[in-house]
């Protein structure tokens, strides 16, 4: 096999198809977000990130930049090793205990990305628990279909977005004596949509079942203390697995489970994906619990994120450029074509300074391009109003549609960033 020849003739049917993914260089400014350069902007001008998961812009908060300067001092840049060779560190323990009590749990696990503890969290469950059926909702992060996949000798069901009734329909098939595991997401990160938690809750005691909540999107954003969507909604404590990430609203990078001890002991050791990876630094350790200290104190941040992207949406609609109903912080443009969302995302760097990456397959469906906008506390109403007046002369330079094509949401299965 001419193995170049496969590999060149791959990435050209993905340019072709206009799905080739370009890495747009920017240096972020500390302290100054959501300016950042570009070296490749030949005025050297600023620009403004409209696309950042950094949801609050904790990536750059002064207290938790010293504190990872202090520890990096103190105990250099790397863990050394795994947890269990060497790896393991005050700073580690420290966040494990904050992160339990962030979400009212008796113990959580760190990992070295929320995909990692996904992946690993559900395939060592399903590996583990002999006969498991796992129910798995349509629209679930890639990270967790393929923790799911990792056990071939496994069995999951998938069934219909936010739809409790389907679960249940699928859960009352299988021998009630098997044992079952729901996983789902609080809000899916590519139309901004909310899981109806309570109902999917109440199926799961139903039928007793574990519940595994993905609230990667949430955590720092909803509920008392940023604690996360189920917080908010008051059944926090009736998860059994509480899955997160630090790389997104705490600013940092890393992932983690939260429940009960034994069973985070349980992926603890059995969890190659935990096991045979080495730790996060501990200065990584030490800024994470820094901003989830800060998070919990942030109510007027998570207000103003609300408020930022309500008017985001209000001024979308007034220039008639198509969101996808949304009624969290995600705000998803629709374009429908790879090639123009592409376009869009180049036009509005090259002439307006904004930068918001194209979404396409397999994040999307074909079909379902966007522009997926995250509006923060620092998003001020003079950057929204510039952001959706660059938009309506794209969308008339480049002749997108003015409204959606189709008269409900649209989901995306497997998608998530």
């Amino acid at each position: 096999m001419d193995f170049i020849k496969h590999f060149r003739d791959s990435l050209a049917e993905l340019k072709k198809d206009g799905r080739y993914r370009f890495f747009q260089s920017l240096s972020r400014k500390a302290g100054k977000f959501p300016v950042a350069t570009d070296p490749n902007r030949e005025d050297g001008s600023d620009v403004t990130v409209w696309c950042s998961n950094d949801y609050l812009g904790m990536g750059q908060n002064p207290e938790v930049i010293a504190e990872m300067q202090r520890v990096l001092l103190e105990c250099g840049a790397g863990a050394g090793g795994t947890r269990n060779i060497s790896g393991t560190s005050v700073y580690h323990a420290s966040l494990e205990a904050t992160l339990a009590k962030w979400h009212q749990k008796k113990a959580s696990l760190l990992f070295t990305s929320g995909y990692v503890a996904n992946f690993t969290a559900l395939s060592t469950l399903s590996r583990k628990i002999e006969g498991l059926i796992i129910y798995s909702d349509a629209m679930n992060h890639n990270s967790m279909i393929e923790g799911i996949r990792a056990n071939k000798s496994g069995e999951k069901r998938v069934f219909s977005h936010n739809d409790p009734a389907d679960l249940e329909r699928l859960i009352k098939k299988d021998d009630p004596e098997r044992p079952k595991l729901v996983a789902w997401e609080s809000i899916y990160s590519m139309d901004g949509d909310f899981a109806p938690n309570t109902a999917l809750l109440d199926i799961c005691e139903k039928y007793g079942t574990l519940s595994y909540v993905d609230e990667v999107h949430a955590v720092g954003l909803y509920g008392p203390k940023g604690a996360g969507v189920c917080a908010r909604d008051g059944v926090m404590d009736r998860v059994d697995i509480i899955e997160g990430t630090l790389g997104k609203a705490v600013g940092c990078v890393g992932g983690y489970i939260a429940g009960d001890k034994d069973m985070v002991d349980f992926v603890r050791s059995f969890g190659v994906g935990f096991i045979f990876t080495t730790a996060l630094p501990p200065m990584i350790a030490a800024g994470a619990k820094k901003s989830i200290e800060v998070l919990m104190k942030a109510d007027d941040h998570r207000a103003a994120q609300q408020i930022h992207a309500m008017i985001l949406k209000e001024r979308l609609a007034t220039y008639s450029i198509p969101c996808l109903y949304s009624t969290s912080h995600i705000v998803p443009v629709f374009v429908g074509n790879a090639k123009k969302c592409k376009a869009a995302s180049d036009m509005l760097m090259r002439c307006y300074g904004i930068y918001v990456q194209p979404i396409n397959y397999p994040t999307v469906a074909v079909g379902t391009e966007r522009l997926r906008l995250t509006p923060s506390p620092l998003h001020n109403r003079k950057l929204i109003e510039r952001l959706t007046g660059a938009l309506d002369d794209v969308w008339r330079e480049l002749e997108l549609p003015r409204q959606l094509p189709f008269d409900h949401q649209v989901h995306t299965p497997g998608g998530g960033g």
